[in-house]
This record gives structure tokens, C-alpha cells and sequence, in this order.
């Protein structure tokens, strides 16, 4: 789960990670108003929404007086902001955060993210700060520090100050950066993260260490023992067919592609849009239906996969363990009766009792094209597109 900036700072401040001082604003008037709540003669209004770039595309504006920060207000509130993460739909902006203005001094990048392929926690710093950390990361990975987190241990003292030192930080600022970064630490582990990002990072023109900017993602697994963390989920900011699957318990996520494709098992999932892919098609969506591949689970997936107008052909592949092939086949026949799918249908069934579960596709009145063979299946998706 994504969350706002203004409330990854909250997040922050509970913790005694340093911040700017600001708040939320959903309209010109309270901008206005957190403006003349705050002790500063600059201020900054930023656009919130789940996307990074928001400066390059005209969401960040820095306001020298009141005057300036209703104009921004108004400029910002409404506008749809484009930028490499939002995709050419971008995205439209309902509420600013208003800060104070910052003497920056320096423009530093932190980073805590889990690193799945040790199985731990990867604590990142750079110098390069204020810049897309991932042009950083593919030009000069040279300049991303990381320090590896050992679990049931924590961040270390030794590991923050060599991550300060990293940075180039001196005297009172390294003491104040292994501060931070230790706030940060309990921050991001007490609330169940799966990643947090500070860029910029800032050394304020008297010395200090703080978090101008605020990402964090959360484990998506741990949020019913975070129920403050969940109530900040914003629906907006989601693609309304992701939400909509999410209430019915399916694992659903939308792409680019022409295939769409309903499969029981995350990994066999991966696999299938892998297996499209090699065969020339592009797949639609992941759309993991889980164990139980029942009438209106399957209903319920076909009316998500065809609310995507770019959906051309349908590929279903079914594993038949815990549940059987013939139960999963007439679960599609049941759910075709309910919603109506004018794309082709290509099935692939395997496991127990795939040949009855065959036979009853065949046997039915919808025109289903089956394929034995994973290969098959894909072959035959990506043909029915060319027809």
C-alpha cells in the first residue's frame, strides 16, 4: 500500500524523524491557512499524489508570500499532473501539503528497501540527492552506499556511521545523521515498511538533518495489525479495477497488454504472462483467482478482465490440486452464464481430472478453445488476437 507524502511525515514526526513543519490543504483557502499557521516568510505548496516527478511536471512551486501561495494553490489543485510514474493518463491532484521554506545547504538521497535476494533489509545513501535515484542506480551505482541489516538485529551503530561518513558529513552532523538515521530505522520497521525514501535529504544552512521529502510503501500482509497506517489508504490514487478485486479477495493487476489472463497460483501466474510474452502477445493483467476457482470467483475475475477495452482474447490456466479440474471447468461455465465475454476464450486445464474437465468445456454451449499444453495455450491466445 502506497501512501501521501504529507502522511509518510506524519508517519515521521511520531517517530522524531526531523521534518519541515506544514499540513495538509484541500482547497486554495486552507493552503492559505497553513500558510499563516507556520513561522516562515517562504513556503512551499506540493501537489500529493502517488507518483514521483512531481516537481518536473509543475507539482511543486515555492510561494515568497501569501499572495503566492493561493495562486499556486489554485494553479496546482485540479491539474493533472504526467510524470515517469503516472503514465501518459497521469494523474489529477486533490489535496497540497504546505511547508515551510528550507536553507538547503546540501541535497542528500536515504533509502531503506527490503533486498529479496539476501533476505534482508538494505539500508541506501547517496550524495546524489534530488536526483531519480533509479538514473543514479543505472549510470553511477558507484554513488549508491548500502549497509545490509541483519535480521533480529537491527541497524547497527558501526552501519550508520559509515553511511554518514558516505555522505561526507563531519563533526556535529555525523552525530546528528546516525540520530536520524536510527529514528528512521524504528520508523520503517515498527510500521511494518517495505520501503521508505527521503530524497532530498537535506543539510540545512545551520547544520541540521532533515527529511524534505517522504515515500513509503507498506506490506500489504501486516496491515491488519496497522489499522492507523490502513486508514490512510487514499482509493482515488488506485486503479478502481484493482480496488474492485481487492474486495473480492482476488490478487489483481492491471497492464498494458491485449491477453488477459485469469490463473490460480501467483507463481504459475508470472509464468503465463512469461509463456505470452515468448509468443508474441502482451498480457493485460496478473490476475491470481487463488485456490478456489468457484462460479463467482470466476465471474467475478471475467467482469474485471473485460472492463479493460484493450482486452482482445482470454487465456484461463488452471492447475488442478487441492481443487479439481472438472469443478474448476464448470465454474467457468457457470460464470460465462453470467457475464458475457464477446472475446475468445482460450482454457488450459491440468492436474486432477483434466480430461473430465476438458470434456465438459467441449460439451458446452460457449465455444472455448482449449489447449493441453501451456505452449499450446499461449499459441493459441496470441493467434486468436491476429484473427
Amino acid at each position: 500500500m502506497n501512501i501521501h507524502e504529507y502522511q509518510a511525515k506524519e508517519i515521521f514526526r511520531k517517530y522524531n524523524v526531523p521534518v519541515p513543519n506544514g499540513g495538509v490543504a484541500y482547497s486554495a483557502e486552507e493552503a492559505l491557512n497553513v500558510a499563516k499557521s507556520l513561522d516562515s516568510n517562504i513556503f512551499v505548496v506540493k501537489a500529493q499524489i502517488h507518483a514521483g516527478g512531481r516537481g518536473k511536471a509543475g507539482g511543486v512551486k515555492i510561494a515568497k508570500n501569501l499572495d503566492e501561495v493561493t495562486l499556486y494553490a489554485n494553479e496546482i489543485l485540479g491539474k493533472t499532473l504526467i510524470t515517469h510514474q503516472t503514465g501518459l493518463a497521469g494523474k489529477t491532484v486533490g489535496r497540497l501539503l504546505v511547508e515551510e521554506g528550507i536553507d538547503i545547504a546540501r541535497e542528500l538521497y536515504m533509502g531503506i528497501v527490503l533486498d529479496r535476494q539476501t533476505g534482508q533489509f538494505v539500508f541506501m545513501v547517496s550524495i546524489e540527492g534530488g536526483m531519480e535515484i533509479e538514473k543514479v542506480a543505472s549510470e553511477t551505482p558507484e554513488k549508491i552506499i548500502k549497509e545490509w541489516i541483519e535480521p533480529g538485529m537491527g541497524l547497527q551503530a558501526f552501519q550508520a556511521r559509515k553511511l554518514a561518513y558516505a555522505l561526507g558529513l563531519q563533526g556535529v552532523q555525523v552525530r546528528e545523521a546516525v540520530k536520524f538515521m536510527f529514528a528512521l530505522w524504528n520508523a520503517f520497521n515498527a510500521s511494518d515498511a517495505s520501503l521508505v525514501e527521503i530524497n532530498p535529504l537535506v543539510v540545512t544552512g545551520s547544520g541540521h538533518v532533515m527529511a524534505l521529502d517522504a515515500k513509503m510503501n507498506f506490506d500489504d500482509n501486516a496491515l491488519y495489525r496497522q489499522a492507523e497506517i490502513f486508514k490512510y489508504r487514499d482509493l482515488s490514487e488506485e486503479e478502481p479495477s484493482e480496488v474492485e478485486a481487492s474486495s473480492y479477495n482476488l490478487n489483481y493487476i492491471k497492464l498494458d497488454g491485449n491477453v488477459g489472463c485469469m490463473v490460480n497460483g501467483a507463481g504459475l501466474a508470472m509464468g503465463t504472462m512469461d509463456i505470452i510474452k515468448l509468443y508474441g502477445g502482451e498480457p493485460a493483467n496478473f490476475l491470481d483467482v487463488g485456490g478456489v476457482a468457484n462460479p463467482d470467483t470466476v465471474s467475478n475475475g471475467f467482469r474485471i478482465i473485460m472492463s479493460d477495452s484493450n482486452v482482445k482474447a482470454v487465456l484461463i490456466n488452471i492447475f488442478g490440486g487441492i481443487v479439481r479440474c472438472d469443478r474448476v471447468a464448470m465454474g467457468i461455465i457457470l460464470a460465462l452464464e453470467k457475464v458475457k465475454v464477446s472475446v475468445p476464450i482460450v482454457v488450459r486445464l491440468a492436474g486432477t481430472n483434466a480430461e473430465e474437465g476438458a470434456r465438459l468445456l467441449a460439451n458446452s454451449d460457449i465455444d472455448f478453445i482449449v489447449a493441453t499444453s501451456l505452449a499450446e495455450a499461449a499459441e493459441k491466445v496470441t493467434a486468436a488476437i491476429k484473427e
